[in-house]
């Protein structure tokens, strides 16, 4: 009996130092510089709000993709927002929004998402879309859920289709992904 108590009691300090764990600032921070990923990276935090930011920037996709869909440039930024200078939970949903250099919009009609990873295909929806033609800009929004950027994070090599046409990541780009994944999961210290 005394043994089940003491075994019952270790499950629940465990548990709970699990349930409380947390990730400061400084540590993403840190963590950010071990993976050298400053050029990829950014966190701030804005004292006014108590809110912190992590974002990340991507290299941009391959010419070859890019003057395929009519397009001068595009890459993407992913991120999220939590409370204060501490990450008390993964996120579910992160932001990644693709920004498109275009003369002439490419996805206002058609800004639909599909990923294929190998073994399924990702039906990633409708961008919330934006274009500031004076700056000859696209921002084709989407939230993505946190298993689904696993899914993309963990292959080698993966094709999308943004629209009606059709990009590869570059493996610097999935290994961002697979770094947000670190740098957003409070146990991974």
């Amino acid at each position: 009996m005394y043994k089940t108590l003491l075994a019952l009691s270790a499950l629940l300090l465990f548990s709970f130092s699990i349930c409380g764990q947390s990730k400061s600032n400084e540590t993403i921070s840190h963590q950010i510089r071990r993976a050298h990923a400053e050029k990829s990276f950014t966190l701030s935090f804005d004292a006014s709000a108590n809110m912190s930011k992590l974002m990340g920037v991507s290299e941009n996709f391959s010419d070859n993709d890019a003057n395929a869909a009519g397009v001068r440039a595009m890459n993407f930024a992913v991120g999220f927002f939590y409370q204060g200078q501490s990450l008390a939970k993964a996120p579910d949903r992160i932001m990644l929004t693709f920004w498109v250099l275009t003369k002439k919009p490419r996805f206002a009609e058609n800004h639909h998402w599909t990923v294929f990873t190998g073994q399924e295909t990702l039906e990633l929806g409708e961008a919330r879309y934006a274009a500031k033609a004076r700056n000859d800009m696209e921002y084709l929004n989407f939230e993505i859920s946190r298993a689904d950027l696993a899914k993309i994070a963990r292959e080698s090599s993966i094709r999308f289709r943004l629209g009606e046409f059709e990009f590869s990541f570059t493996r610097q780009q999935l290994k961002n992904l697979a770094d947000l994944l670190i740098l957003s999961d409070p146990s991974a210290q």
